[in-house]
């Protein structure tokens, strides 16, 4: 089973599906669909992907009208992602209210904290995003990062601290943010065996598409430190996994491609 985790849904429906006025950044025109869910279901077609986790994205901040939307449609398809500020004090009880809303459907919790996207958190130490960590963790959902490397020593604390509730690093945690000496800190977050790594975000940093050859050497050095058991692929196309994980065998590419995702959301 190939089950892709990364979609993001943007509707051309601004008055049915506003922006937040904290977004952190507008989709561009031409992200924006009168039908994103069609296209999307016609890209899992074309590139055989058998379920989906739609991720809630940012520009919506705190309103997962669309998404759920999606996922209420396609029920067999998809489930999703929430996101909350955690600088919100009523974020936890939020999450709660959500996730009793909508049962079954809701997997995982975002935070973001990376470069030029520095205002949803300070520190992932600070007692109101341990609240929250904690909150999505006791609700069973999976801890989803999308962080850089200079928060991986902050995360590697606090994940070892709730070493109960599964954690999954976004974009191979945005590597084209510092330098390889600096990416350490985000490789010794495979010492911890609930941090998984998501094989996904190439084209931040390499040009190659489709497969983004260019960046084999250091997408290697990142999945074997994880190690097949805790890779998770998650945008461009499946065939990103055989490309870049040639060295591996046909099973272990296939919890990549999805059996790792299956294992662990029970799809």
């Amino acid at each position: 089973m190939i089950i892709e985790w990364n979609a993001h849904m943007f509707s051309s429906d601004t008055d049915r599906y506003p922006l937040h006025p904290q977004a952190a950044y507008k989709p561009r025109p031409e992200m924006l669909s009168n039908d994103p869910l069609a296209e999307y279901i016609k890209r899992m077609e074309v590139e055989g992907i058998d379920r989906a986790v739609l991720v809630h994205p940012e520009p919506y901040g705190d309103d997962h009208r669309l998404v759920l939307d999606c996922v209420d449609a396609r029920p067999d398809l998809f489930k999703t992602t929430a996101l909350f500020y955690p600088k919100d004090d009523n974020a936890p009880l939020k999450l709660r209210q959500l996730v009793s809303k909508q049962p079954g459907k809701i997997i995982a919790f975002r935070f973001h904290a990376h470069e030029g996207k520095r205002t949803y958190l300070d520190s992932f130490s600070d007692s109101n995003v341990r609240e929250l960590w904690q909150t999505a963790g006791e609700l069973g959902l999976i801890i989803e990062l999308h962080i850089d490397n200079d928060y991986a020593s902050q995360v590697a604390k606090i994940a070892n601290k709730f070493s109960e509730f599964t954690v999954l690093v976004d974009h191979m945690a945005e590597a084209k943010f510092g330098s390889a000496p600096d990416f350490s800190d985000t490789i010794r977050l495979s010492e911890l065996d609930n941090i998984y790594m998501k094989l996904s975000g190439l084209n931040h940093y390499a040009t190659d598409e489709p497969h983004y050859e260019s960046v084999v050497p250091f997408s290697r050095w990142v999945a074997d430190s994880f190690g097949p058991d805790r890779m998770v692929w998650g945008s461009g196309t499946s065939a990103i996994v055989d490309t870049h994980l040639a060295h591996w065998s046909d099973s272990d590419r296939a919890k990549v491609k999805g059996g790792n995702i299956q294992k662990l959301l029970g799809f």
